[in-house]
């Protein structure tokens, strides 16, 4: 099964993908609060006092959930403060319907520039620092048609201030993106025979 591969530095990332129990739970937390707290501004939401609970349920989930979903899913979040920056790679499987809808994108989403990846090729960046509605946070999408996958790189940023200076960094880890498969060898597990070409 494909599934997704990316280098992200230790000094600059804190990975969500497979860290259970303490290790990352604060890193999450943030994260996931900074979300729910964008996710309830686009939507006119009230903020809610109970927010943390949320947060935290959330939090515990998201590794199982993401462990389930076994490697199609990568997140991280910034190692300097987690609520600045989430980033969360997925591949999917292009279905006409995935197709469809990403054919019936609004029309701000056509505002795309090259973006050229050494594993999966060329493909397409959308940065949007300033949204046109100020209740949507600033985002990058990053896209690559593999002809059979979709593979999306989306990054939220929770400061329209600070999202100049953390893009590169999340350039970076676009350029490292990868789909890697296991290959079954019938013979032996020692011995992978090519036939000639």
């Amino acid at each position: 099964m494909p599934r997704l591969q990316a280098d992200a530095p230790a000094d600059r990332w804190v990975p969500v993908t497979g860290s259970l129990g303490f290790r990352g739970r604060r890193h999450r937390k943030a994260a996931i609060r900074m979300l729910m707290g964008q996710a309830g501004a686009v939507t006119g939401a009230p903020s809610r006092p109970g927010g943390g609970f949320a947060a935290w349920a959330m939090s515990q989930a998201a590794p199982l959930l993401m462990r389930k979903a076994d490697g199609r899913v990568l997140v991280w979040v910034w190692k300097d403060d987690p609520a600045l920056l989430v980033v969360m790679a997925q591949l999917q499987e292009l279905t006409p319907q995935l197709r469809t809808a990403r054919a019936m994108m609004p029309m701000e989403y056509d505002d795309t520039e090259s973006f050229r990846n050494p594993h999966l090729g060329t493909g397409e960046k959308l940065a949007m620092p300033l949204p046109a509605d100020p209740r949507t946070p600033p985002f990058a999408s990053y896209t690559w048609d593999t002809g059979t996958h979709l593979v999306t790189l989306t990054a939220v940023c929770g400061d329209r201030e600070r999202f100049g200076t953390v893009i590169g960094a999340v350039d970076e880890i676009a350029r490292t993106l990868r789909i890697v498969d296991d290959l079954s060898v019938g013979e032996s597990p020692t011995v992978l025979r090519l036939d000639p070409s």
